[in-house]
C-alpha cells in the first residue's frame, strides 16, 4: 500500500497506448459477434417449453442437472421446490413429444427405479418480449442522458458527462462481447450483471472526476496533464483496493458458487477489470484530449485576430 502511495505514473503520457488497448478490445468484441453470429439468446428472450416433474424418491437438484446436461434438450433452466422440479428449455427439439421423451430417457438412465411423474408440459413465451426490450432501451437512453446532465451540472461541462457515459458503454459492450465469445446465453441474469457493471463503472469514474475537479482549484498553476496524473495517482490506492476486493469476491463466486451464479460471476470478473481500466485509461484521457484541443483552437483563434 505504501508503494502505491508513492507511485507517480504518467497516465496521460501513455494515453495512446491505452487507446490502442481499447481498440483491441473493440476488435475482439466485433470479432466475437461475427464469429458467433450474434448473441445466443436464452429462454427469457426466445421462449420455450416448460415441464414440471416429480420423483417418487428424493433427487438432488445437481444430479438432475447433470443428467439433463447429457440429454438432447440443449439449453435449459432448472428450478426445484422439495421434490418438484421445473425444467424450462429452448425449443431446440422438433416437438413437445421429443422434449418429453428426452427428459424421460435421461431420468430412466440416471435414476433407475425412481419413478418420475410428469405433472405438466406447456409452451411458454419469452419473459422479455419486444415491448420490454424497447422499454429497456429507453431506460438505458434516459439513464445515460441523466448521467450526462448530472455530471455536466456538477463539473460545469457536458464533456465530463459524455466521457463518463462513453466509459460505461465501453465496459458494457466489451463485457457483452466476452460473453458472446464464450457462447454464454443472454438472459435476465446477464442483463442484471451488465447493469451492475454500469453502476460500478460510473461510481468509480465520478470519484476520480471529483478529485480532478478539486485539484484543478488547488493546483491552478500546474498544467492540465500534471493535475490529471496527480489526481489519478492520489485515488489509485482506493481504486485498486476496491477493484481487487470485488474481483476476489467475483472469482470466489465463479469457482465455488455453482452453475446458477457462474455467468453472473464471469461478467463481474470481466466488468470489474474493464471498469477500472476505462475510468483511469479511457475517460480521463478523453477529457484531456478534448480540453487540450479546445484550448489550442481558442488560442489559435485569438492569434488569428
Amino acid at each position: 500500500m505504501e508503494l502505491i502511495k508513492r507511485l507517480n505514473i504518467d497516465f496521460i503520457g501513455n494515453r495512446y497506448k491505452f487507446f490502442a488497448i481499447t481498440a483491441l478490445f473493440v476488435a475482439v468484441t466485433i470479432g466475437a459477434f461475427i464469429y458467433r453470429g450474434g448473441p445466443n439468446y436464452g429462454i427469457d428472450f426466445t421462449g420455450g417449453i416448460l415441464m414440471q416433474v416429480s420423483f417418487k424418491n428424493q433427487v438432488a437438484m445437481q444430479d438432475l442437472r447433470n443428467s439433463l446436461e447429457k440429454s438432447e434438450i440443449g439449453s435449459f433452466e432448472l428450478q426445484s421446490s422439495e421434490n418438484l422440479f421445473i425444467i424450462r428449455a429452448k425449443r431446440s427439439l422438433e416437438s413437445q413429444d421429443a422434449f418429453d421423451n428426452a427428459v424421460k430417457n435421461a431420468a430412466q438412465a440416471d435414476f433407475p427405479g425412481n419413478e418420475m411423474t410428469v405433472e405438466k408440459v406447456e409452451y411458454v413465451g419469452p419473459s422479455v418480449g419486444e415491448y420490454l426490450s424497447k422499454q429497456a432501451l429507453y431506460a438505458f437512453f434516459f439513464a445515460f442522458l441523466g448521467m450526462i446532465v448530472y455530471v455536466a451540472f456538477r463539473f460545469k461541462s457536458s464533456l465530463w458527462g459524455v466521457a463518463a457515459v462513453l466509459g460505461i458503454v465501453h465496459d458494457v459492450a466489451i463485457t457483452l462481447g466476452f460473453v458472446i465469445l464464450v457462447n454464454k446465453e443472454i438472459n435476465i441474469t446477464v442483463i442484471a450483471a451488465l447493469l451492475t457493471i454500469a453502476g460500478y463503472s460510473i461510481n468509480d469514474t465520478i470519484v476520480l472526476f471529483d478529485r480532478i475537479r478539486e485539484n484543478l482549484k488547488l493546483l491552478a498553476k500546474e498544467d492540465f496533464a500534471s493535475v490529471i496524473n496527480k489526481s489519478i495517482n492520489q485515488v489509485l490506492l482506493r481504486t485498486v483496493v476496491t477493484s481487487v476486493t470485488v474481483f476476489i469476491v467475483a472469482c470466489s463466486l465463479f469457482f465455488f458458487g455453482g452453475e446458477v451464479i457462474h455467468t453472473f460471476a464471469y461478467i463481474m470478473i470481466i466488468g470489474t477489470a474493464l471498469g477500472t481500466f476505462s475510468t483511469i485509461c479511457l475517460c480521463t484521457p478523453i477529457v484531456y484530449e478534448w480540453e487540450v484541443r479546445k484550448r489550442n483552437r481558442l488560442r489559435a483563434a485569438r492569434l488569428a485576430r
